[in-house]
């Protein structure tokens, strides 16, 4: 049976800390579905397609990962592609306090589905989505903080 799970986020951009527990999970995973949430909301950077273009470039040649799109519940999502594992990323303890919650109401909605909590490694945990674009739009250098590919798009962006 595939063990397949779901690494859900924003990914605006994807950083090196994304990448890192993408590449670790991949080892725990026989498949790890990227879910690229169009979270309009939050007034993205990317488009939802310009986010997966760039995720699938970063993981190209890599057969474990496929990258979606996705609007709506997260429990849909993982019904639909049959997986029964979130992966989640926690860099700082007040992480926590929101995941477990969310961790329980998924739970709640789809009681087959686990939460398993990654941390980065410790180069990236400080590392963030919203902290890099606000560097590089300020014209500072992120490249310690994204992958080249995530980096040329940003300066794509910012000019």
């Amino acid at each position: 049976m595939t063990q397949r799970a779901i690494y859900p986020g924003t990914f605006d951009p994807m950083t090196k800390g994304h990448v890192d527990l993408i590449e670790r999970a991949c080892k725990l995973f026989d498949e790890i579905v990227i879910a690229i949430a169009a979270s309009e909301a939050k007034n993205p950077l990317f488009t939802l397609d310009e986010r997966i273009q760039i995720a699938e470039k970063i993981f190209e040649g890599n057969n474990k990962v496929k990258v979606v799109g996705f609007s709506g519940l997260l429990v849909d999502l993982a019904k639909d592609n049959n997986a029964k594992i979130l992966i989640r990323g926690l860099r700082v303890v007040a992480d926590f306090e929101y995941e477990f919650q969310l961790a329980n109401m998924n739970r709640a909605m789809m009681p087959e589905l686990e939460s398993v909590f990654l941390t980065p490694k410790e180069q990236y945990s400080y590392i963030s989505s919203s902290l890099v674009k606000e560097i590089c739009k300020m014209g500072g250098d992120v490249s310690e903080f994204v992958d080249p590919i995530s980096l040329s798009e940003l300066k794509r962006k910012y000019g």
